[in-house]
């Protein structure tokens, strides 16, 4: 049995964990992991958020498990292994997800099916899970899914407000606008705006913290 330490909950080093993902250590803006995702169910917010709240209970529960078994894995079959457990977890969010928001589950389609292939997913299990304990193996999974979804929920933002007018389904735009000549930019809700929303992030994190393109 794994031993514990009695390192505080909420220690500097746990914290750490949860926070490092929405910044210098985002998935998405520094990684470059989870994009093809960002670009394909960020058109509305709502969508977006269920994604994002999916990969967080599959990131951090796919670290817990690997985490737990990390000693009695053979190294040779531990990808199969791997897979197996995210794929697991995959189908249990997808089969809740259509039990309690189905209309949200069809709009995400495949998109959720192929979390299975999210390198965020496999990626935090390979660099962290299978070499740490598996509370902080919880937590860097937790802070992994936050910092993705927070990318998600910003894209989907932009996205929704400027290419239908609304946000989280509801029209934000008054219809005077629309009476004296402004339109919805279609192009917002197509996926080539999506990368160059993406990209646009990308650079502005960057340029915030230089000392990431060192």
């Amino acid at each position: 049995m794994e031993k514990q330490n009695k390192e505080p909950i909420f220690s500097t080093k746990n914290i750490r964990l949860l926070k490092n993902p929405f910044n210098k250590e985002n998935p998405i803006t520094v990684q470059v992991l989870g994009i093809c995702s960002a670009l394909a169910v960020t058109a509305k917010m709502q969508p977006a958020f269920v994604m994002a709240i999916s990969v967080t209970v599959v990131v951090a529960m796919s670290n817990l498990i690997c985490s737990m078994l990390r000693n009695t894995i053979p190294p040779r079959i531990r990808i199969i292994v791997q897979l197996v457990i995210v794929s697991l977890l995959v189908i249990l969010v997808d089969q809740l997800l259509k039990a309690f928001v189905y209309e949200i589950s069809k709009q995400l389609s495949v998109f959720v099916s192929l979390i299975v292939t999210n390198c965020i997913v496999m990626g935090r299990i390979e660099a962290f899970a299978l070499n740490n304990k598996s509370f902080p193996s919880f937590l860097d999974g937790i802070g992994n899914g936050l910092g993705y979804g927070m990318i998600l929920m910003v894209v989907s933002f932009i996205r929704e407000l400027f290419g239908s007018g609304s946000l989280w389904g509801y029209k934000v735009i008054p219809q005077w606008f629309y009476e004296h000549g402004y339109a919805n930019n279609s192009l917002m809700i197509m996926p080539p705006m999506a990368l160059i929303v993406v990209g646009l992030i990308v650079w502005f994190h960057r340029s915030r913290n230089k000392d990431l393109c060192e």
